[in-house]
């Protein structure tokens, strides 16, 4: 990132912050036509206590051990159109072939890969720590498109202590070179709503209008706004949304977990007529091998 691009993208992201986007160059949200069209997918973050391997790290399972053909045996079982492939539960330096036969296997269940995910902080510091967190991104991008999948799942990260207006700048620069390379490679990169630095619909806004890119857009979690109206800051974001995870609960206010409204959340969905998968990411305490299904069955009604 040169300093001219830097310099640009602060005073976007600045001017967002200070007078509450009025006078952002607001981009178009997606042109859709012939209505809303939903697809059920399931992602494995809602098995994370089940797979052998979490970021790297063997974990110890109580209970069932899966690792990920079978968490997609799992998605055919259920009649899902999707399967949404966490990168967290990969065994570390899974090869290419390994990829390979895991698409394939998901082609002959009858399975699409909805997209993959990973964890990242792109509010760092410049620095060593911040270029890792990019390259990184950068190599599950690559990932995503050996395996066929459409879309990967990012982060904006926190700005800590310090200046939340230059950590919204860095974030903006590492997703602008980031979705370059995403382009290349044919796969949309989705910026989740995730605490810190997009806390808020207007934090997300901010970003989301000061990056120029065909390939971006955001990956729409209907649980992680715990702000005074959750529903409403899902409205203001659900335009941009190129894949969308649900969960079970919300946290209005930061407040205790409430069930969530299944049919007020596939509403804002319809309204601003999203086409693309929904995939449910169960984080609720029960056993998920028993939640799941009936889960899933509820999210197959409301999208119909």
């Amino acid at each position: 990132m040169t300093r001219r691009q830097f310099l640009r993208a602060a005073s976007v992201v600045g001017a967002g912050l200070l007078s509450g986007r009025a006078e952002l160059p607001a981009i178009v949200p997606f042109a859709r036509t012939g209505g809303a069209k939903m697809k059920l997918s399931l992602a494995a973050y809602s098995f994370r206590k089940h797979f052998a391997w979490m970021k790297g790290e063997r974990q110890r399972v109580a209970g069932r051990v899966i690792d990920m053909r079978e968490f997609i045996d799992l998605c055919a079982e259920h009649g899902c159109d999707g399967a949404e492939l966490t990168s967290y539960f990969f065994p570390p330096g899974a090869p290419d072939d390994h990829l390979r036969q895991l698409r394939r296997h998901a082609f002959l269940r009858g399975v699409a890969i909805s997209g993959t995910a990973v964890g990242n902080n792109f509010a760092l510091p410049e620095g060593v720590a911040r270029e890792r967190e990019i390259a990184e991104v950068k190599r599950w991008i690559d990932k995503a498109a050996l395996l066929g999948a459409p879309h990967v799942r990012v982060f904006a990260g926190s700005a800590g202590a310090a200046d939340e207006g230059a950590a919204r700048a860095r974030c903006v620069a590492a997703l602008q070179e980031c979705c370059d390379h995403a382009g290349e490679r044919g796969v949309f990169l989705g910026l989740e709503n995730h605490g810190g630095i997009v806390a808020g619909a207007d934090g997300m806004l901010a970003i989301i209008e000061a990056v120029e890119s065909p390939w971006f857009g955001v990956s729409l979690d209907t649980g992680n706004f715990h702000t005074a109206d959750p529903y409403g800051d899902l409205a203001k974001v659900a335009p941009y949304a190129v894949n969308v995870q649900l969960k079970v609960e919300m946290k209005p206010g930061g407040g205790e977990p409430e069930p969530v409204d299944l049919e007020r959340v596939v509403g804002i969905l319809r309204e601003a007529s999203y086409r693309g998968f929904v995939a449910l990411e169960y984080e609720a305490a029960e056993d998920p091998f028993r939640a799941v299904p009936e889960w899933l069955g509820r999210l197959r009604e409301a999208i119909g």
